[in-house]
């Protein structure tokens, strides 16, 4: 069962909710009901809604996003490897749960030109103390021997959260 199998589809206001917040709260002393204000809910209705698409696991979490170029982490690294497709969700989650990863995804390979199917992402401030926690990170969990590679960023094009729903004037 996928997760499309076990969500139906989100009412209109549900959806209406979740576009509001693609740009993320209000930084006011009532965001939630300056969210309501700009999709006609109360502020115990955002309230209320929040709660249970939280509890229906729709929303995973709140948090910020933290703009970490300026934060002074320059140095990104992407962590691509070539994991046996029997094993891809276990070592997925093994190296999702580590500390030093912010972002970890499977991806299709593209067989002749792309071998890696399993991506990573670790943030620091420095090239050589990742490349040396990335290397530590994958002999202490026994994936050292995979065919792997450590790709650092050079320029970012673009930086935001996920955004999901459509905001208000979109098809």
């Amino acid at each position: 069962m996928t997760a499309v199998d076990r969500f139906p589809p989100l009412p209109d206001a549900d959806m209406a909710l979740v576009a509001a917040l693609r740009d993320g709260l209000p930084l006011s002393h009532r965001p939630y009901a300056d969210l309501g204000a700009r999709v006609g809910m109360s502020e115990a209705e955002v309230l209320s809604r929040l709660s249970a698409l939280a509890e229906a696991g729709i929303i995973r979490r709140f948090g910020a996003i933290v703009r970490h170029h300026e934060a002074g982490y320059r140095a990104n690294a992407m962590v691509v490897l070539d994991v046996p497709d029997e094993r891809v969700a276990e070592v997925g989650r093994t190296l999702g749960g580590e500390k030093a990863v912010t972002l970890c995804y499977r991806r299709v390979r593209a067989p002749g030109r792309w071998p890696y199917n399993l991506y990573a992402m670790v943030h620091g401030r420095d090239r050589a103390v990742v490349t040396a926690e990335v290397r530590e990170m994958l002999a202490r969990l026994g994936l050292a021997r995979l065919p792997h590679d450590i790709l650092f960023s050079t320029h970012r094009y673009k930086q935001t959260g996920g955004r999901y729903g459509r905001a208000r004037g979109e098809a």
